[in-house]
């Protein structure tokens, strides 16, 4: 293998599939990226065997082959390089010279043989969403799935396409995030759980643009691909059934209020403060006076807290604890001017929508305090 390579072509393209190098493994090879030659290129691959990032670099071949190389140990070499071209070749005694300007290294390598091969997408692309909706739709909802492995099947993301929608759906024990998002053409019905690690390193990927994301099935249904420009993301699947979330979510409601939200985060996260030494708990009493308001309090042994924030409240006043966390996560991720807070009685779920128009809706299960 013999080709040469622009430094920031490189550089760029180790540190996209940088995020894919396993961090932890019992598998020396996973430590490594696969670096070959293909369509007159270059393909990086990085995987810890629940995502895999491939990244293609534009690359002058002069040897088509391929190897792997400790993955940190080359960007940190080829980062230190200037912007210039890199010459690089697999020498016969199985190690890799990099050559440029007046730089020269030799890194060891293991065979290309070794690395995991990463699944084959199916002939068809499954959906299309731009790069746009689905980052908003992610961002509003990976962050609600559980973080520890006692549910397995809550630490995935309930990933569905139907018609031209697609819908997102995230739980643990204590919260529920729902998000609906427009695909850029109609989709044959599918349903799969990604787990959650890998939308967050989607995430990484995606921009704020109108560029279109490839989503395919693979044949085996056990890996969802998403392709988006010069970059590849595979993810496997987790096999079972998600609860059936839809169950849980309110209905109806007692009392509404319209909430501006930067002042209702702002309170929240003052009360947070206080409430973190004493199991989060922040209390909200909800009047109906003078048009309405909410009382945040929160007390605990190093002091306590209190807040007025003004609300546009409909129907009874209530009052009701939630753990700050939860809604300090939702309120910061969905930059909405305003939100409706829909609550029946102190030991009922709570929703919040966001008023912009988008699809999407959050529950919240609420904290039981002593009378």
């Amino acid at each position: 293998m013999k080709f040469s390579v622009v430094q920031e072509h490189l550089a760029r393209g180790l540190s996209v599939v940088g995020h894919g190098v396993a961090s932890r493994n019992t598998l020396p090879i996973l430590s490594n990226v696969y670096i070959g030659t293909e369509d007159g290129g270059l393909r990086l691959v990085a995987t810890n065997l629940e995502i895999a990032v491939t990244h293609w670099v534009p690359a002058k071949i002069e040897e088509k082959g391929a190897t792997t190389i400790p993955a940190r140990l080359l960007s940190d070499v080829v980062n230190g390089l200037p912007n210039e071209k890199i010459d690089i070749e697999l020498l016969a005694d199985g190690r890799v010279h990099l050559k440029c300007g007046r730089s020269a290294s030799h890194l060891r390598t293991t065979p290309a043989d070794d690395f995991p091969q990463v699944g084959a997408a199916g002939e068809r692309v499954t959906a299309r969403i731009t790069q746009k909706a689905l980052r908003a739709a992610l961002d509003s909802t990976v962050f609600a799935a559980a973080g520890d492995e006692a549910r397995p099947i809550l630490t995935g993301v309930l990933t569905t396409f139907t018609g031209e929608k697609a819908t997102f759906a995230a739980a643990d024990n204590y919260r529920i995030a729902v998000a609906g998002a427009a695909l850029a053409e109609a989709a044959p019905e599918t349903s799969v759980i990604v787990p959650a690690r890998a939308y967050a390193e989607l995430l990484r990927l995606l921009a704020d643009v109108d560029e279109l994301v490839e989503i395919t099935l693979t044949p085996a249904k056990n890996q969802l691909q998403f392709k988006l420009g010069d970059t590849m993301l595979v993810s496997r699947l987790i096999d079972g059934q998600f609860p059936p979330f839809q169950q849980v979510i309110p209905t109806t409601h007692t009392t509404k209020a319209i909430i501006v939200r930067d002042d209702f985060l702002r309170a929240v996260k003052l009360a947070q403060v206080v409430a973190d030494a004493s199991a989060h708990i922040v209390r909200f009493a909800i009047t109906t006076e003078g048009g309405g308001a909410i009382d945040i309090t929160a007390a605990a042994d190093v002091g306590d807290h209190a807040a007025h924030v003004e609300a546009k409240v409909e129907g009874e006043g209530t009052t009701i604890a939630f753990n700050a966390k939860y809604l300090v996560d939702v309120l910061s991720r969905v930059e909405a001017d305003q939100f409706s807070l829909e609550l029946t009685g102190p030991i009922a779920p709570g929703l919040l929508r966001p008023l912009d128009g988008r699809d999407y809706l959050h529950v919240v299960m609420p904290v039981r305090t002593p009378s």
